[in-house]
């Protein structure tokens, strides 16, 4: 026990390991909030300079960059309804109302303290239930990955603000984006209408920057002479009142971010979604409706994107799995460095566990020291009057679409996507279930392909293994509850129902 205390604390009595945790926390956070620039691509650009490194600086500062990356995302989500990582995109659907209605520096100032308590659930778990939360993410089979996605796809339905369809719909249209390219395991064309610059796909980031940012400034047209809304900034940091009101909704939400986070190539992105819909599910009677302003909305998916930072260290750690994208990049620097994340390696290196453990509670503290700074500054880019704010904000999102690879093409995707966008708004439909199905398209894909060729190449066998496995059973329970409670024929048997009783 003594051991794994100073082990733990090792990055806490460094100063230079102190110091390089903190900058990469606050590099996280101002990263992640600028559209295009990822915290993957952050994390893999340190990779090349802190190869020459020793271990200990080297995941210091790749930690702090993940850690504040993932928050980060929430500040242009909330300021300026562009979400700065697909994991911000739940935030922006009830934080961007609450800056339009001048609470801009409340819902950062909750949301950091939010992300602060779902970072420290995330890290618990991963420090004392890390084998057993693996053990059992290790079940998941190829078509319980599948189900998974689908179910999110379905959630989106719950974030059209008008129709489960409208939200299929657009849930849909994603997955066909995200379609477009080389097929992943036979290399032949899909989309691509024979033009060799789509055989790589249509950039994720480009599609949602697009959708999001530049959807926006248009929107924004019709209300130019409106005059800029006045922050209320007197308070920052939430009340104890308001804390502990959102603490049992941030438990809930933070465990199922440590659930979708801890299995292999998820992350906070779904792990949001359903925070995001598990608040709407559970809330009775909110002040404001969701989509509207609502705290829950904020609170859910901001405690489950950072508890699902602590959730994907824990299939690293212990099996070699990456859970997302950064973990990936970890372990390439652990490789390295000459260490082999897996089973042995808390055998082998218990140290090295416990200074993960250690790092990530100073990269979480920071990120709530580094998140209630600044807002004062921050909120000014909201009462911009709206003939500065637009060009701005089609700055930010040209500069956020070219930085992803370099390339003006996915500039005009981001364009594109930004007009189509706009249409969408006019017409009633949601843009977040679209992005939403481009980012689960691969996830659906692979494991679609894997599932029917482990099931005996037959659709009939995938059929039978899902319904002889339990795990497999209560997903596609849950996937046909979900679309069945949301059409109009549930509603009118629950009002009969009601009839019947009263």
């Amino acid at each position: 026990m003594m051991e794994s205390l100073q082990y733990f604390l090792i990055s806490w009595l460094d100063p230079q390991l102190l110091g390089l945790i903190a900058l990469g926390t606050f590099a996280g956070i101002y990263v992640g909030a600028i559209p295009g620039l990822s915290v993957t691509m952050a994390a893999s650009i340190l990779i090349s300079f802190t190869f020459t490194w020793d271990i200990y600086p080297a995941l210091s500062l790749i930690v702090g960059i993940y850690m504040g990356g993932v928050y980060g995302g929430s500040r242009t989500a909330i300021l300026l309804n562009i979400p700065g990582a697909p994991s911000a995109i739940a935030t922006a659907l009830d934080g961007y109302p609450l800056a339009q209605k001048g609470e801009a520096g409340e819902a950062i100032g909750l949301s950091t303290v939010m992300s602060f308590f779902g970072g420290a659930v995330g890290i618990a778990v991963l420090a004392i239930a890390a084998p057993t939360v693996s053990e059992f993410a290790l079940r998941f089979q190829p078509r319980d990955y599948m189900l998974l996605a689908i179910l999110g796809i379905l959630l989106v339905g719950s974030l059209s603000g008008e129709s489960l369809m409208k939200g299929v719909f657009a849930g849909a249209l994603g997955l066909l984006i995200g379609a477009v390219g080389l097929d992943p395991l036979t290399a032949q064309e899909r989309f691509t209408f024979g033009i060799i610059d789509l055989w790589g796909g249509i950039s994720f980031i480009a599609v949602m920057i697009g959708l999001f940012g530049i959807s926006e400034a248009l929107m924004q047209l019709h209300h130019i002479d409106k005059l800029a809304i006045k922050q209320a900034i007197s308070r920052i940091i939430p009340s104890w009142r308001a804390v502990r009101k959102f603490l049992p909704l941030s438990l809930q939400t933070s465990a199922i971010g440590v659930f979708i986070g801890a299995l292999p190539g998820t992350g906070g992105d779904i792990a949001a979604l359903m925070a995001y819909d598990h608040a709407k599910r559970v809330t009775k009677d909110p002040e404001v409706p969701f989509g509207h302003g609502a705290r829950e909305g904020l609170v859910a998916p901001e405690a489950a994107n950072n508890a699902a930072v602590g959730g994907a260290f824990i299939p690293m750690i212990t099996l070699g799995i990456p859970g997302d994208a950064v973990t990936a990049i970890i372990i390439g620097a652990m490789f390295i460095h000459g260490l082999n994340p897996g089973p042995m390696l808390m055998i082998d290196r218990p140290e090295m566990f416990w200074f993960i453990v250690g790092a990530l509670v100073a990269a979480n503290v920071f990120m709530l020291i580094f998140g209630l700074t600044g807002i004062r500054l921050f909120v000014k880019i909201v009462e911009l009057p709206r003939p500065v704010l637009i060009p701005l904000i089609l700055l930010l999102s040209i500069v956020g679409a070219y930085a992803v690879s370099n390339r003006l093409m996915d500039v005009y995707w981001a364009l594109g996507f930004g007009v189509f966008g706009y249409f969408l708004k006019l017409y009633g439909y949601q843009v977040g279930p679209v992005i939403l199905g481009v980012i689960l398209s691969r996830l659906i894909d692979e494991n679609w392909r894997r599932a029917i060729i482990s099931d005996r190449e037959d659709l009939g066998g995938l059929l039978w293994g899902t319904l002889s496995s339990p795990l497999s059973a209560v997903l596609l329970a849950s996937v046909i509850l979900i679309f069945v409670s949301q059409t109009p024929l549930w509603g009118m048997a629950g009002r009969g129902w009601r009839r019947l009783r009263g």
